[in-house]
């Protein structure tokens, strides 16, 4: 028998970077990213708690493929030691690009978080930069708010998704993934597979949407 924290008041739903940039016809489109929306809908009212996530980059940022002469989008670089994968531009501060998708029932959210704002440093998870030691502040928020339990969704499954179940289990959140309300970039192909993989292998319960739901 499941038991569904989200009827206790210690639980949050964390929503990852759903934006029109990540959505179909955005310039970095996760395939079917806009599949997550009705989804996500359905069970927000289910938490006490709801955070969201926005990348809010400025237009001259490091992950930015169009800010490294002779490289293009994929490509990957090292910049101060960290690891950069090279994206199209996207989720650029003030642009439709970087808005919420505009059908996300936003009234359920509490918080809204804007990473990845530093030119010079990207930030995937909700919780760190990609540096691993700048903090977002928002462990410390739910920390605050008394939660014990992290449920996460969102875009993508493979990079900010993933990286911010990680670092949730890492601070010691009872950390679950709503695969149903997640998608993935699958770059490199195999890596949605292998995200789940490592998740559950950290402890991460993935569960479906309607685990979640009053039965």
């Amino acid at each position: 028998m499941l038991i569904i924290l989200t009827k206790l008041k210690k639980a949050v739903l964390l929503v990852i970077d759903v934006q029109n940039d990540f959505c179909p016809g955005g310039t970095l489109e996760v395939k079917d990213g806009d599949g997550v929306v009705p989804v996500i809908n359905r069970i927000m009212g289910e938490f006490p708690k709801v955070a969201a996530t926005q990348d809010w980059h400025p237009q001259n940022h490091v992950s930015f493929a169009s800010n490294h002469r002779g490289m293009s989008a994929f490509d990957s670089v090292s910049i101060n030691g960290i690891d950069q994968v090279l994206w199209p531009d996207h989720c650029v501060q003030g642009t439709e690009g970087a808005d919420l998708h505009p059908d996300l029932d936003k009234r359920y959210f509490d918080i809204i978080l804007r990473k990845g704002t530093a030119p010079g440093l990207d930030s995937y998870s909700a919780f760190f930069e990609n540096d691993k030691t700048t903090s977002t502040g928002i462990e410390y928020y739910l920390k605050g708010l008394g939660i014990e339990a992290v449920y996460v969704c969102g875009l993508a499954t493979d990079f900010c998704v993933f990286y911010s179940v990680m670092d949730s289990v890492e601070i010691g959140f009872k950390t679950t993934l709503i695969v149903d309300a997640a998608r993935g970039v699958d770059f490199p192909e195999g890596s949605i597979e292998k995200a789940v993989a490592n998740m559950r292998s950290a402890g991460v319960k993935v569960v479906k949407s309607e685990e979640v739901l009053p039965a």
